[in-house]
């Protein structure tokens, strides 16, 4: 295949005319921060009035993911913000090779430099695609960060104390399914299936575009982290734990099992190597592939990710990232694990 460049792939970019909405109502900032408020004080307060164990459950299931994951969502946001306001377009040029084949694993190495889980991935690659950034090696970077980054390194590392391997084998799975899911979308992605948001010049200050673009983003994304943590605790509550200790001792169906559970629990992927540590019922390559599977597809990030590139784009991406993901685990758990 001859060689492109990144003009040749600049043809594949959603059309410039895909912006964003209006910006928010004046209101919906002071709505958004009373709901993290009310979030917050459930927490201590509302919930142990709650009279069914199982309603119990589930409202501390869905406060914890939504204030866990928020900090980590803010963080993502202002950077976000800060890419589209103070990094010029010609930057990622430079920064960047110019074979699209060779951004998607710089690209996808880089999330190693960047603290921080799922939730903050995808505003930020949100905003690298405004920017010119290759699609591919923007998605690159949204599955390999919270997964390689120093703080999930070194989380991992302590969860599994005298098995230093594990946290190998994550970092190096975690980069091979992004890397590899990055040159498929490359090859066979259409830029009809990803609605980039598109980042217009602002006419006031720099610290206007920041302003501006940090509100929709959090208003945005918060939203649908807010119903993927709705769904995930719901099934958190409906599954039964028995299930899962009978399929245990199953080799194959144990790594399905708890692959499936880690798509269902959406656990923050600076939390997620202390549960996969308590299931010792369960193989190594099986709590890598709950280790892997999660911070690429969860509950939560599957409805981020539909609020910001749009359902065509999920519903091709999240397959095909779960198999791989799966495929690479397996392969990575029997060879270091």
């Amino acid at each position: 295949m001859p060689d492109r460049t990144l003009a040749d792939v600049s043809t594949e970019l959603p059309p410039s005319e895909w912006g964003r909405r209006s910006a928010a109502p004046p209101a919906m900032p002071w709505i958004f921060a009373a709901v993290v408020i009310l979030l917050i004080a459930g927490r201590f307060v509302l919930t142990p009035l709650l009279a069914f164990p199982s309603l119990q459950t589930w409202a501390t299931i869905f406060v914890a993911i939504s204030v866990q994951a928020l900090p980590f969502l803010v963080f993502g946001v202002l950077l976000s913000a800060a890419i589209t306001a103070f990094v010029p377009a010609s930057f990622w040029t430079r920064a960047l090779p110019r074979h699209p084949y060779a951004a998607v694993p710089v690209a996808g190495a880089a999330g190693a430099v960047l603290p921080g889980c799922e939730c903050a991935s995808v505003p930020v690659a949100s905003g690298l695609m405004s920017r010119g950034v290759t699609p591919a090696a923007a998605l690159a970077f949204l599955l390999a960060s919270p997964a390689i980054n120093p703080v999930v390194v070194v989380a991992t590392a302590v969860a599994f104390p005298g098995q230093p391997m594990m946290a190998v084998a994550r970092f190096a799975a975690s980069l091979i399914v992004a890397v590899l899911v990055g040159w498929l979308w490359l090859r066979f992605g259409r830029s009809t299936w990803l609605r980039v948001p598109a980042r217009t010049a602002t006419a006031g200050s720099k610290w206007e575009a920041f302003r501006e673009a940090a509100q929709h983003d959090l208003l945005h994304a918060g939203g649908f982290l807010v119903v993927g943590g709705l769904t995930a605790a719901t099934l958190n509550v409906v599954v039964p734990r028995s299930w899962l200790t009978a399929v245990a001792d199953v080799p194959l169906l144990s790594v399905l099992v708890l692959t499936l559970l880690s798509v269902l629990l959406s656990i923050c992927s600076e939390a997620d190597a202390f549960v996969a540590a308590s299931l010792t019922a369960f193989s190594p390559t099986a709590k890598l592939a709950f280790l892997v599977v999660g911070p690429m597809v969860d509950l939560k990030l599957i409805a981020l990710q539909i609020g910001t590139f749009g359902r065509a784009f999920a519903a091709r991406f999240v397959p095909l990232t779960f198999m791989l993901a799966l495929l690479v685990s397996m392969a990575v758990g029997g060879v270091l694990l």
